[in-house]
C-alpha cells in the first residue's frame, strides 16, 4: 500500500511545512485539488447523490505548475499529483506544459490527476460548453500524450486543430507521467481503463470501492489492458494494520489519507501515522 495525503483538507497555512515533512516521513505522493474558477453560485455535484457543493466559492486555488513547483523544490522523493486538474477546460498546449515542466524540474515525481470536472456552471464561465467536457479531456488526453512523446505533432480534432509543432523539453518520465483519471461515475472508469495509468476516487470504505474496481477491471478486459492494470486510488482512513490489509483485498494500491483534525495538528498526525503505517518509502 502507498500512502499520500492532500492539500485539500488544509489550510494553505500549513500546506508547505505538512508536505516537507510528509516527504521526510516517506509519505510517498501529496495531491493538489485545482479549479480554474469559481463561480458565485455553484451548480454540479462532486459525488452523486450530494445535496451541496463540497466548496464555497471564495476557497482559495492555487495554479498547479506555480504551487507544486514550489513544492518540488523543496522537497526530494514525495510525488506530486493534482487531485484533479481541469485539463479539458484549457488547450493541451497549456496543461502540456505544465506537468511537462513540473516532471523536469521535479526529477520525474508528476503524477497528472486529470477529470471531466463536476462543477458544471466553471465552463460556460469561460465560454465553453459544459456538454462537452468530458469529450474535451479524452481529445486533450491523447494531445497532451503525444506531445510528451512524439517529436513532431500534429493534431485535427473535434475541439483542438493544429498544423505541426515541435514542444519540448519532454517529460522526464517514460514514455510519460502517469495520467490519472479522476471520478466516481462510470464515463470515468471506463476513460480510466481506455486512457489513464491510474484511477482516483473519492472517499471510501474498503467494502464501498469494491464495485468501482470490480467495473474498472472488467472495462480493463474489454479495453483489451489486462497485463496492464490500472492503479487505484482513493481517499480512505487506516486506524489499525488490519485496515491497511482490508484496503489491499478491496483492491486499492494507493490511500491517501487525513490522519489530521485540525490543520494546526497535520505534522504531528501525520508523524503519528508515519510511525504506524509507513515502513520509509511510502508504503507498508
Amino acid at each position: 500500500m502507498k500512502f499520500g495525503m492532500t492539500f485539500g483538507q488544509l489550510n494553505p497555512a500549513c500546506w508547505l511545512d505538512a508536505v516537507v515533512e510528509a516527504d521526510r516521513l516517506g509519505f510517498e505522493s501529496a495531491w493538489l485539488p485545482e479549479h480554474l474558477v469559481l463561480p458565485i453560485e455553484m451548480r454540479g455535484q462532486l459525488v452523486p447523490g450530494e445535496e451541496h457543493p463540497p466548496v464555497p466559492p471564495g476557497t482559495p486555488i492555487f495554479d498547479v505548475g506555480a504551487y507544486l513547483g514550489f513544492v518540488a523544490a523543496q522537497t526530494t522523493q514525495i510525488r506530486l499529483g493534482t487531485f484533479v486538474y481541469l485539463l479539458g477546460i484549457r488547450h493541451p498546449f497549456v496543461g502540456a506544459r505544465v506537468f511537462a515542466t513540473l516532471d523536469v524540474i521535479s526529477g520525474g515525481r508528476v503524477e497528472v490527476g486529470v477529470g471531466a470536472g463536476w462543477l458544471v456552471n466553471e465552463w460556460p464561465t469561460v465560454g465553453l460548453d459544459p456538454k462537452t467536457r468530458g469529450r474535451r479531456l479524452d481529445e486533450a488526453i491523447e494531445v497532451c500524450k503525444c506531445l510528451w512523446t512524439e517529436e513532431i505533432i500534429e493534431h485535427h480534432g473535434e475541439f483542438f486543430d493544429f498544423a505541426p509543432v515541435m514542444f519540448e523539453p519532454k517529460p522526464v518520465q517514460d514514455p510519460h507521467p502517469p495520467v490519472v483519471i479522476g471520478g466516481e461515475s462510470v464515463r470515468a472508469l471506463r476513460r480510466a481503463a481506455r486512457l489513464g495509468d491510474g484511477w482516483i476516487g473519492m472517499s471510501h470504505t474498503p467494502e464501498s470501492v469494491v464495485d468501482q474496481v470490480k467495473r474498472l477491471r472488467e472495462l480493463e478486459d474489454e479495453y483489451g489492458r489486462a497485463d496492464r492494470p490500472v492503479e487505484v486510488t482513493v481517499m480512505g482512513a487506516v486506524d489499525t494494520p488490519t485496515d491497511v490489509e482490508r484496503w489491499t483485498e478491496a483492491g486499492v494500491d494507493r490511500l491517501i489519507v487525513v490522519p489530521w483534525k485540525r490543520s494546526r495538528g497535520a505534522v504531528a498526525a501525520l508523524q503519528e501515522f508515519a510511525a504506524a503505517h509507513i515502513d520509509g518509502g511510502g508504503t507498508t
